[in-house]
């Protein structure tokens, strides 16, 4: 089953700006969260749905590459996509729109999300790095490993920042419950709210003795391997975004993105021009003027063409779908070949009265027919 359009999703238009997205997202969420909606599969798939298009509707990066590849772009190579995260991933990246907490706490009064929807959840930086790719990796594709420092669980603490039998004592704020009751006299009475306990950040207790390894961070500095997947017509400056593999949050968060940058390396004989690829060929004056069949080198190894008698410097040979792929697409450029006719800077004495002979030959003399482009028609042409 495809995948439906991110702004059909939250129903605005692709000019939307920023502050309708998030509305749009908001009322979303109110309207298909579980907690209003308890055991309505459908409704929570709503409701990722919604948080997954404004993931990426809300970050200009993910937008302007979802406005330009559409979902291909996003996850074509395991990239990007809310749909996977849990209520928690939801809540912890997207609080800021509810004013920092979940608000069908004070809505539901706890409802069937109680402690899952209340921790507030610490979200990991995203790291950004260099990928250097040859153009036989960006013509084919590639998976590429590396090794990443960043910020890991703690070895000692395995993440909650806290050490020994007794590290941890409840919360005397909230009682161990991880909420916060309060009570407010309005003009209608009595109101109820429930917030998330901001001594225990929702976890209902509190580190008592602390890691001396991260000291209470929860978090180390060390290495990934992570295996990263990229599609092919990839272009020199693109970035794709590898979703969690960023630095962990402090005490058992989610980990930030992995932001991978390219950096196309020049190949030495083929040069790009978007998708296609230009090719200067240097022949002689004499194969020239016989013709003659030559091996040029390609994205994928050597091909041989044909080079016509009475051929003309400043032709352009095109061979179709011999260039370069586009991102997520059937479509594949072309590879222009550039013929350059060799003049030689120097002669022998024989070879002096051999050219001598024929300089006076009718054959010899320029004589360009209408077939015969000029350099500012040929430029027209190519550009058009």
């Amino acid at each position: 089953m495809s995948k439906r359009d991110y702004y059909e999703i939250l129903g605005v238009g692709r000019n939307a700006s920023e502050a309708e997205i998030k509305k749009a997202y908001r009322q979303m969420a109110i309207k298909y969260h579980p907690d209003k909606n308890p055991g309505n599969k459908e409704a929570e798939e709503k409701f990722k749905e919604a948080a997954e298009a404004y993931e990426v509707l809300s970050n200009t990066e993910k937008k302007s590459r979802y406005d330009q590849f559409g979902h291909q772009g996003m996850n074509g190579g395991g990239y990007g996509g809310g749909q996977h995260m849990n209520m928690e991933d939801i809540f912890s990246q997207f609080g800021d729109i509810f004013g920092g907490h979940n608000p069908f706490e004070s809505f539901f009064g706890g409802g069937g999300g109680g402690q899952r929807g209340g921790r507030r959840v610490n979200r990991g930086s995203n790291l950004r790095i260099k990928v250097k790719l040859t153009l036989q990796e960006i013509a084919n594709g590639v998976e590429k490993k590396l090794k990443v420092s960043k910020k890991v669980a703690c070895h000692t603490c395995h993440g909650s920042g806290a050490q020994g039998n007794n590290a941890f004592t409840t919360c005397s704020a909230c009682k161990g419950s991880g909420q916060v009751r309060r009570v407010t006299n309005t003009i209608l009475g009595q109101m109820q709210t429930v917030t998330t306990c901001n001594v225990c950040g929702g976890e209902g207790q509190v580190i008592a003795n602390t890691c001396r390894t991260c000291h209470g961070t929860g978090v180390e500095q060390g290495e990934d391997m992570i295996t990263v997947p990229i599609p092919a017509g990839v272009a020199d400056g693109m970035q794709l975004n590898v979703s969690g593999k960023g630095n962990l949050g402090e005490r058992n968060g989610i980990a930030g993105d992995l932001l991978i940058v390219i950096e196309e390396i020049e190949d030495p004989k083929l040069k790009r021009d978007g998708d296609n690829l230009l090719f200067d060929l240097y022949i002689t004056f004499i194969d020239a003027a016989l013709g003659t069949q030559v091996e040029i080198p390609t994205v994928d190894g050597k091909a041989k063409i044909k080079i016509d008698e009475g051929t003309q410097g400043g032709k352009v040979l095109r061979l179709k779908g011999k260039g370069l792929p586009r991102v997520n697409s059937y479509h594949k450029g072309d590879l222009l070949v550039n013929i350059n006719v060799w003049t030689p800077q120097q002669l022998s004495a024989d070879e002096r009265k051999m050219l001598e002979k024929l300089r006076d030959s009718e054959n010899f003399k320029p004589n360009p027919g209408k077939g015969d482009k000029s350099f500012f028609e040929k430029m027209k042409e190519f550009f058009n």
